[in-house]
């Protein structure tokens, strides 16, 4: 298991009061904690289905294009295109 990082943050004014309302026995969370790594997994979500709707997007871009347009590559010339 990974180690535990503790982190502090200080917020103030409109976003105190924020976190406030959805952190008490009304609000969808029991504790700060809950709340911010949830908040986390959403946006690690956002950002892993972002990263994987820009590959979908290449990938329907090259498939697209006419068989004419395509050249054979070795994987030496993939491997140093990837690089650059």
């Amino acid at each position: 298991m990974p180690p535990t990082t503790t982190m502090t943050v200080r917020l103030s004014g409109a976003l105190s009061e924020f976190v406030a309302a959805n952190v008490s026995e009304t609000g969808s969370y029991e504790n700060i904690s809950e709340y911010i790594r949830d908040l986390i997994r959403r946006d690690k979500e956002r950002v892993e289905r972002e990263a994987f709707d820009r590959l979908k997007a290449e990938l329907q871009h090259a498939f697209a294009a006419p068989d004419a347009s395509y050249r054979a590559l070795s994987a030496t010339e993939v491997i140093a295109r990837n690089k650059a």
